[in-house]
């Protein structure tokens, strides 16, 4: 079932779009303000995850690691590989430089909303530290706010909310050296 909402009175409606095929254009009268209105059926903004641009974890395991963005109301489960330096992240504009761009319609969610650095230790480790770009909803880890001078290191498996998204930390595997 799919919703819309009236554009007059903002009440939602629901219908089974299963029974329609995309490009057709369907008419409906709101049950509570009687207002009439159409719409067109056609591919979501969101495009589906593709195998060749959405790849799987383990595919950055040997490189700095990677973070996986948790599929919600927003958008799909996105996996984002990181790079040495700084990664700033945040909602994907066309024409703003960041490194590591969420495909999302979170408006909670700034264009830079954090940084992740990703360094190596003088013994060849990957150490990760998270602050704030700053943003202006915040952001958590594992569910406390980070201050605007916060500087956390974080591991493997960590739990970052920038907005009303959530992404998690895949950390690189070691080297075996």
């Amino acid at each position: 079932m799919k919703r819309i909402r009236c554009p007059k009175c903002e009440n939602y409606l629901t219908f089974d779009e299963t029974k329609y095929s995309e490009g057709q254009s369907l008419v409906f009268v709101c049950e509570h303000c009687k207002k009439q209105f159409s719409i067109r059926l056609g591919k979501t903004k969101m495009k589906a995850p593709q195998k060749e641009e959405r790849p799987d974890e383990g595919e950055f395991k040997t490189a700095l690691g990677s973070i996986t963005v948790i599929e919600n109301v927003f958008g799909f489960k996105q996996v984002l590989p990181l790079q040495e330096g700084d990664n700033v992240i945040g909602r994907r504009q066309a024409g703003a430089p960041i490194e590591v761009p969420i495909e999302t319609s979170d408006m909670s969610m700034d264009r830079r909303h954090c940084i992740l650095n990703v360094r190596r230790n003088k013994q060849g480790e990957v150490i990760y530290t998270l602050r704030d770009a700053p943003s202006l909803t915040g952001t958590f880890l594992n569910n406390e706010i980070l201050g605007d001078k916060d500087r956390v290191r974080i591991e493997d498996g960590a739990i970052v909310t920038i907005g009303a998204t959530t992404f998690i930390l895949r950390a690189a595997e070691p080297s075996a050296e």
